[in-house]
Formats: structure tokens, sequence, C-alpha cells
């Protein structure tokens, strides 16, 4: 094939020497950032009100008062007022390499010299085939049978494209079954998906859904039958209505509790007698258990039909397999992703592939580990200030004093004040989560923030 014009732009040497002079200068200032620090005095009033104005135009207050200056370095980042912070919630799991990485800047300029900022359904550049085609060959290297990508631009329209090709297949079953305690995200039909009435207050309903109980490790044969009775209870109830269950294999908003794979093996046995197919839901857990998929790190390839991702893979995707693969016209999207996101997804996938990442003692594992010990730790020293289950892979969490909600949103608020970014989850229960950057992050970092959280436990008892 004749060499492009494009080829010959991307391989001028004035690129790539620009290139270098950029990131050489990016890396100069951030040899500042070494550290949390607090707000500049003398930017105090300023930074109020552009707060104020914020609140003014998005009618209503930012949950923290962060407006984020544009630099970072690594899990650090500095906040307009010239505050620099940990951030261990990663925009709710979206900056898995954290703030300013070297990767991911070189990306943005690579993306930054293509012909258009947005690609969608009916223009796509061959990056748009590269991530898709990344994604699958992930997804299928423990033997699942995942035959296509359709890339979207948020978590919740991946899902909504999940639940019409299903809906689309299984017509006219109607009906959908989820976890208690699941979250599936904001948009109509989600928000009825999503076990928490205050997010569909005043909606019209759309969805039919029937809930089963999340996994109690605490009595695990029990659970079983207990879940796999209510999954037949509501076959009985409603024969033939049930398009789909999804699966969030790890629930997220709810608490960031794991289920087991005899678990979820269990229910999905049902579903696949019953031909009701296996949605699972990855747009939080993908990147962060010992597999590329939270769906292998359980040894679920097996069973899934569907699988949705977001997040840390910059770019939000459907997969599913070939029995699935729509009629034309069913999915169509102006925007697919932004050329930006496709390099970025490029280089995060690709890290995570072929870096130390993944396994049973891959990065993902340890720092797990080494940030659970700290936890426990805590727990050991100051009964009943801190308590487990604690996460999985790089979800993290526990339980502060006695999970009373409006404690723990305190809580949170005075770890950001102290200079570490969290957020919380749970139902009965209220947790402090993490979802940490697990591609900039290390164990000098977690210590930091460690003492942090136990030095800020303490003061707030």
């Amino acid at each position: 094939m004749k060499k492009t014009i494009a080829a010959g732009l991307a391989s001028d040497p004035r690129i790539a020497q620009a290139k270098r002079l950029l990131l050489d200068t990016i890396a100069d200032h951030q040899r500042n950032i070494t550290g949390i620090r607090p707000p500049d005095t003398e930017s105090k009033k300023a930074y109020e009100e552009l707060l104020a104005e914020f609140e003014q135009v998005r009618g209503s207050a930012l949950f923290y008062p962060y407006i984020g200056s544009g630099i970072g370095m690594g899990p650090l980042v500095e906040l307009a007022d010239g505050s620099i912070k940990y951030d261990f919630i990663s925009g709710i799991g979206v900056h898995h390499w954290g703030h300013s990485h070297p990767s991911l800047i070189e990306a943005s300029l690579d993306a930054a010299l293509q012909d258009t900022v947005m690609q969608g359904n009916l223009q796509q550049n061959s990056e748009s085939l590269e991530v898709a085609g990344l994604l699958l060959v992930g997804a299928n290297r423990n033997g699942a049978r995942l035959k296509h990508c359709f890339l979207s631009t948020s978590g919740a329209m991946a899902n909504e494209n999940a639940f019409k090709i299903i809906f689309q297949k299984k017509s006219p079953a109607d009906r959908i079954l989820a976890f208690e305690g699941c979250f599936a995200g904001r948009t109509l039909a989600m928000a009825q998906v999503t076990d928490k009435p205050l997010y569909r207050a005043g909606l019209p309903s759309m969805l039919s859904v029937d809930y089963i109980p999340f996994f109690d490790p605490s009595r695990p044969a029990e659970s079983i039958r207990i879940s796999c009775e209510h999954l037949e209870s509501h076959l009985e109830r409603y024969p033939g209505k049930h398009a789909a269950m999804i699966f969030e294999l790890i629930l997220g908003e709810g608490g960031f509790y794991a289920g087991s794979r005899d678990f979820f093996a269990a229910l999905m046995d049902i579903l696949k007698r019953h031909s009701i197919t296996v949605l699972a839901d990855e747009i939080q857990t993908f990147s962060r258990t010992t597999e590329l998929f939270a769906f292998q790190h359980f040894g679920l390839d097996d069973f899934v039909d569907v699988v949705t991702v977001g997040k840390s893979a910059q770019v939000c995707a459907t997969l599913f397999t070939e029995e699935y693969n729509p009629r034309p016209g069913l999915l169509s999207q102006t925007f697919i992703s932004s050329t930006s996101e496709l390099f970025a997804a490029k280089v995060i996938v690709r890290g995570l592939l072929d870096g130390d990442y993944l396994g049973r003692n891959g990065k993902i594992a340890r720092f797990h580990a080494h940030f659970e010990r700290h936890l426990k730790g805590m727990a050991e020293r100051h009964p009943g200030l801190v308590s487990g289950p604690y996460g999985i892979g790089a979800m993290i969490a526990f339980t502060p004093f006695d999970g009373d909600p409006e404690k723990v949103k305190r809580l949170v608020h005075a770890l950001f004040n102290a200079g570490v970014i969290s957020f919380y989850a749970g139902h009965d229960l209220s947790r402090v989560r993490f979802l940490i950057p697990i591609g900039a992050i290390t164990f000098d970092d977690i210590d930091q923030v460690a003492l942090i959280i136990e030095e800020t436990l303490l003061r707030e008892l």
C-alpha cells in the first residue's frame, strides 16, 4: 500500500523533536510536584469565586471543591488554588494512569495531529479498529467467544447498546434480572436497573427489573442456595419473559463487595438452561482484578454472551458473541469516541496486557495486598475504627466507624481536606472507596496515603 500523507506527517523528524521538547518541558514543571501541599492563601478568594461561578453555571455545587489546574504527577494532582492532593479515586475510575502521564501526553499529541477531534459511526480512523481489536484479543485470551466490539462514548451508553442487542435477539422477552445493590448507569433505562430509587425519582418506568440477593461470603453455601431460589422464583413467576441478567461481578457503588466463582456459575447455569443472556457489566471492574476482565478473574469465560467496558479503558464498548450480532440499524452513534481517547486507550490496554499488571502476583494484586495490610493494621490497632472486607485488586474499600452514611460523608470530606481524594459507596452500610491509579502508583504512595487515612480517622472519632 502506498505511503499516505498522514504517515509522512507522523514520521516527520520535526514532529518527534517538538514532542520531545514538550515532554521535557512538562517534566521540568512536574519536578515541583513532590507531595501534598495546602492551598495558596493568596488564591483563596479567587478560587472561592471560581467555585461559586461553577455552581451557578451547572445549577448545583460540586461534591468536592475540586477544580484542577491542568497538571499532575502520577497519583498527585494540582488544583487551581495551588493545592496538591493524592488522587486515589481517579475520577471514579477513569484516570487509571494517573495525572500528566508522559505516555498519555504523547498519545494525546499524536491524536492532535489527526484530522478530527471526534470519530463516529459514519467516519472512523484506523485507531478505532485497533482499540476494538485489542479489547477483543484481551477478552478472548482465556477462551471466551466474544467476536464483535461496538465502541461508545460512555459506560451507560455501552450498557444501553447491550440491552438493545439483547432485547432484539430475545424479543418478546422484556424483563431484566439484576443484583440487589447494583449500579448500571443514570440514563432513563439504566436508572431503572440501578438498585437505588433516589436515582429514578420522578422518572417514568422504562424497564421491569427483578432483583437477586448478592453473594454473602460469611455463609457461601446458603447464599448460593438463597440466590438461586430467588432466581428460580422470578423465572417461574414470569415464564419466558426475562431477556437477560446483568452481572456486576464486584458491586461498585454497592460497596466493592465481590462474589465468587461458585456463586456466579450456579446462577449462570440456571440462566443458560432457560436461554437467558448473561451480560457482564465491566464498566468499573475492567482492568482492576488479576485479569483484564473480572469475568476472567472468576473463570466465567464459557458463560458470558455480552460484556460492557468503560472508565479505565478511556473508551467504552459493548462486546458480544456472533449470536448477538444485531440487525443493521440497531446500533449507530454520531460519536463513538474522541481521537485522543482512542490513542490513550491503545496505550493503556497494551500497557495492561504487556506490563506486569495482571496475574495472581501482578502489580494490581501486589498493590492491593499492600494497601489491605495497612487497613488491617489500623483495624488491629484501633478496634471499631475500620472494618472490611477491603475490596479486590484496584478496587479498595473499608467501612469506617459503624458505617453511618453521614459520618462517612464527613470522613471523605475530611480526607479531601487532608490531601487524599476518595469517595463513598454502599447501601445499608456506607464505605470509603478508592480506585487507585494503577499505572502511576508506588508502594510509597500507598504508605503516605495510609498514614493520612489513619490520622484523619482518629481526628474524626
